[in-house]
């Protein structure tokens, strides 16, 4: 049970630094700090890295797969969520990567779902549910070369990285065991008629 801590302690980081960055007005409590406006640039780095603040109503890297799908991919993050948070409490699995791995995928989208269903009504410009990820990260010299496109500047923020560094980790365990059977990744519940929980 204690790496639940890992996914805790990423939630909390990604929300202190998005509220660092966008500031946090709760009148009725007597808070007003101001942050970024949005798109707001501030240079750590010149042309190297910068701060810069980015509503996203889109999934990581600042995409925006569209309105339709924005609902499913909602949908499919609050079920990866349960079934994650259910796996590390559940599932006793020997392996710490995978289970490093699953902490972190965890938290990172826990801190993005957060800003999703809770960002709309805490600044209020949307609904629950409606509330762009606030994205931050601005290295200049990322670029991505799709379909020979450069797509580069993309803004993201600490929840992303976790998030990507879990599936890398992830991939990187399930190619490197020397049997690639599925039970060794996610060992059974029930072991010998009696449940292992």
């Amino acid at each position: 049970m204690k790496i639940l801590f890992l996914p805790l302690f990423i939630f909390l980081v990604d929300q202190a630094a998005k509220i660092s960055v966008r500031g946090l007005h709760l009148p009725w409590l007597g808070i007003n700090y101001s942050g970024l406006n949005p798109g707001q640039t501030k240079p750590v780095i010149k042309d190297v890295f910068h701060i810069t603040l980015i509503e996203n109503p889109g999934i990581a890297f600042g995409i925006d797969p569209g309105e339709p799908l924005r609902d499913v991919i909602l949908v499919i993050t609050i079920l990866t969520c349960i079934g994650f948070f259910a796996y590390l409490v559940f599932v006793k699995n020997p392996d710490w990567k995978v289970q490093v791995s699953v902490a972190l995928i965890l938290g990172g989208a826990a801190g993005n779902l957060f800003d999703r269903i809770f960002y709309g009504i805490f600044y209020g410009y949307a609904p629950l549910f409606q509330g762009n990820v606030v994205d931050f990260l601005d290295i200049k010299f990322f670029r991505i070369f799709i379909f020979d496109n450069i797509h580069g500047n993309y803004v993201f923020n600490f929840a992303d990285i976790c998030i990507l560094s879990g599936v890398v980790l992830l991939i990187f365990v399930i190619l490197t065991r020397k049997s690639h059977k599925p039970q060794e990744l996610i060992p059974n519940l029930v072991e010998d008629g009696e449940e292992k929980v």
